[in-house]
């Protein structure tokens, strides 16, 4: 994967093997497909959230929330954003903060992780020329990974 993939790099092991292996399984799986099943798949990871955008909605959910809250009900709520944005700035500037291990868990993937599917499952429908030197399936995996 990247090296810029800091979400990638805070998470355990054990949680980015479970993510890779899930991908390579559902690429292989695919193999089998066809090309409709495979376009159908390309359109499913279009619309799928990576991580930031989990993070960004809910960070910001709850941010606005306890500042109604707090402009309306009780100032005790303003402490919610006060609480919120540090984190959210916290994984700006070191891609962690504490809701990542969760979703993490939860198999929400970084964008790059949703971008190695896409390809691998292009270069099975055969979107690259270049390829077809390797078996299509192992193909696929290699030329996502790096």
């Amino acid at each position: 994967m990247a090296k810029t993939d800091r979400v990638r790099a805070h998470t355990s092991a054990k949680i980015n093997s479970q993510i890779d292996q899930n991908i390579d399984a559902r690429v292989r799986a695919y193999a089998q497909k066809s090309t409709a099943d495979i376009n159908c798949r390309l359109n499913e990871l279009d619309r799928e959230w990576d991580m930031e955008r989990m993070l960004e909605t809910n960070a910001s959910a709850l941010a606005f929330t306890g500042l109604v809250l707090g402009l309306t009900y009780n100032r005790k709520w303003l402490l919610v954003p006060g609480i919120v944005l540090p984190f959210l700035f916290e994984h700006a500037v070191q891609g962690w903060c504490p809701p990542v291990p969760i979703f993490r868990r939860l198999g929400v993937r970084t964008q790059q992780e949703i971008d190695r599917e896409r390809y691998a499952l292009k270069v099975l429908r055969g979107d690259f020329d270049n390829t077809k030197m390797l078996p299509r399936v192992e193909s696929a995996l290699e030329a996502v990974k790096a």
